[in-house]
């Protein structure tokens, strides 16, 4: 959790600190450092959801791969 609080205050101040120097304004800077990592946080939800869902279709692919390999080794070694 401690290695989670840091990052997170690093993302901010890095956040902030690149907004205030682009723009000058402590307002602008606040608002990127907070309104920033809230939408990255809700994309990572959505992006995790995607990976995941890719993932089963891969793991899928894979077992679905094997049994037809298995049954076509088994068909020739009958013959």
């Amino acid at each position: 959790m401690t290695k989670t609080i840091t990052f997170a205050v690093m993302h901010f101040s890095i956040a902030f600190a690149v907004a205030y120097l682009i723009t000058g304004s402590f307002l602008v800077g606040g608002l990127v450092a907070i309104v920033e990592p809230a939408i990255n946080t809700v994309a990572f939800y959505f992006h995790e959801k995607i990976w995941i869902k890719l993932s089963k279709s891969d793991a899928t692919m894979e077992m679905k791969e094997s049994i037809r390999n298995a049954g076509e080794s088994y068909a020739l070694r009958s013959i």
